[in-house]
């Protein structure tokens, strides 16, 4: 059985994630995104899976640096999959809720939860965690302290936790994509790709000077060829103030003619160009919806 390791612990939205995507394999919690990727390049894990862009938020920053600077892998597939938070307390804070101290979660869903804080706790203390899953364990473990949580059901029921109020995040279409990191240079299976199965080709572009007009060029060599770009986001090399090289996300598979004379084209523009990886794209409802297919024939 091959082992998963998902940002932990138990009842995190990234084990929801990982479980869907890879629902026979065995899944290791681990407490951040770093020791989470660690774990492939250690050999502790086959692959890991975490969190790379919110719908509210946009990309987790965490993620998408310590794989291009530290932990280089192949990006194997993704799963894109509905948030919801809510506030989550102790079954004997249930009723004075609205009166907590403090309240623990990722900071991202303290930010995508930001209008109803504002609103109904603005008084309490925000501290952040590694997960939405860690902020439900830390209250389950100091339920004497007059706290609450963000987090999912999952978790709740994971940790004994009561839900408050539900569904607090400020915006209803609040989505996270989920990536597979891999070592393996095979092609990703799951026994649920088919002819439908939408791809993405993420490459790495580094502009050879800042010109006028450089990344205009850079386009063009997509635009040209009738290559649909679903992102393109700048993020610093870290070289100094002023210096970034832009992540692209094609919505297509790596092929042997159009990727290819794309980075070709670049490469004569004096650009650095890598291919990140190309993979496979799921939904969350696309993939329950074929697991509950699954059950089906097997009970039949």
């Amino acid at each position: 059985m091959e082992r998963t390791g998902y940002l932990g612990p138990q009842g995190s939205f990234t084990e929801a994630a990982a479980k869907a995507l890879v629902p026979n394999d065995e899944r290791v919690p681990f407490r951040s995104i770093p020791d989470t990727m660690d774990a492939v390049k250690e050999g502790t894990v086959s692959r890991a899976v975490v969190p790379m862009e919110n719908a509210i938020e946009g990309s987790v920053n965490i993620t998408l640096d310590y794989f291009i600077h530290h932990q280089r892998m192949n990006m194997a597939a993704e799963i894109s999959a509905p948030i919801e938070q809510h506030l989550l307390v102790a079954p004997s804070h249930l009723k004075s809720w609205d009166r907590v101290k403090k309240v623990y979660s990722h900071p991202h869903a303290i930010a995508q939860c930001h209008q109803f804080l504002r609103t109904y706790l603005p008084e309490a203390e925000i501290s952040y965690v590694n997960s939405t899953a860690a902020a439900a364990k830390y209250i389950q473990e100091n339920q004497q302290e007059n706290a609450a949580a963000i987090a999912n059901d999952i978790a709740a029921e994971a940790y004994g936790l009561k839900i408050a109020q539900k569904k607090i995040n400020d915006y209803e279409n609040n989505r996270t994509r989920f990536m597979l990191f891999t070592n393996e240079e095979a092609p990703f299976t799951n026994g649920f790709i088919s002819a439908k199965t939408d791809y993405k080709t993420t490459m790495m572009v580094g502009l050879s000077s800042d010109y006028s007009g450089a990344l205009h060029q850079v386009l063009a060599a997509f635009a040209w060829r009738k290559i649909n770009l679903s992102k393109i986001e700048s993020r610093p090399t870290k070289t100094g103030l002023g210096n970034y090289f832009f992540i692209i996300d094609a919505a297509m598979k790596q092929d042997d003619i159009l990727i290819p004379s794309v980075c070709e084209e670049l490469k004569t523009l004096g650009c650095e160009v890598q291919i990140l990886g190309s993979y496979p794209c799921f939904t969350w409802e696309e993939l329950s919806g074929f697991q509950k297919e699954m059950v089906k024939k097997e009970v039949t």
